[in-house]
């Protein structure tokens, strides 16, 4: 009738398992409230224990698309119990799951090619490597040899043409149309002189004073035109 703690059958107690001991998945997986995967046997002491990490541990931000997912959890649908009990604690057989899916395969693909591409690209350059030292040694002798000759021939050219813009510019031509001025001028002076001398006839005076005077005068004229122009 009366029951003594002392008689009183011990019933044994389950030990917490270690989720890591059933599956080489990090907690963060093995733990996750959203998987999609069979619930594998272990004590409401061990999946608080391993909310707790989960939480401690920072999550990985996922890149899957909503679409991409869908299309996975499609295919985990269609698998038994312990097929998705073997990708938990099999790690070749998720392996081999893994690489079957079409997005994997995909991105395998394409770095294959990226790959592929880029060998070749790279047998390409080697294979111009000749071309280019040849290209370049040719540079190099025409730096030393015909590109000095042609710059000390754009030198002279340059000076050349500094010295005809010279000679041409506004200023050079108003200076030089003084000096005929002035030599004009003087040479009608002298030949005034010369007529007071009684050096020379009168007739002969007045053909090339006249015209002595003439040739001034049109110079005087188009150099104050000039002067007026430039200062305008």
């Amino acid at each position: 009738m009366f029951k003594f703690w002392g008689n009183q059958e011990q019933q044994p107690q389950p030990r917490p398992q270690d989720g890591s001991s059933q599956s080489w998945y990090p907690p963060s997986v093995v733990s996750s409230p959203g998987s999609s995967r069979p619930g594998t046997p272990s004590g409401s002491s061990s999946g608080s224990f391993s909310s707790h990490r989960t939480t401690d541990r920072p999550q990985s931000p996922s890149h899957v698309s909503p679409a991409e997912a869908a299309g996975i959890i499609a295919v985990l649908k269609d698998k038994s119990v312990d097929e998705l009990r073997k990708l938990l604690s099999d790690k070749d057989a998720y392996h081999h799951f893994l690489l079957s899916l079409d997005q994997v395969k995909l991105q395998n693909n394409l770095r294959d090619e990226l790959r592929k591409e880029t060998i070749q690209l790279a047998r390409e350059n080697m294979e111009k490597e000749p071309r280019i030292m040849e290209l370049r040694n040719q540079c190099r002798i025409i730096r030393t040899t015909e590109l000095a000759a042609a710059q000390e021939k754009l030198n002279e050219l340059e000076k050349q043409k500094e010295d005809t813009l010279k000679f041409y510019s506004p200023a050079s031509l108003l200076q030089r149309l003084q000096e005929a001025m002035n030599k004009t001028d003087e040479e009608s002076e002298n030949l005034h002189r010369q007529l007071l001398d009684r050096d020379v006839d009168l007739g002969t005076f007045v053909q090339k004073y006249k015209k002595l005077r003439t040739t001034y005068h049109r110079r005087a004229l188009i150099h104050l035109a000039a002067k007026t122009s430039s200062i305008g």
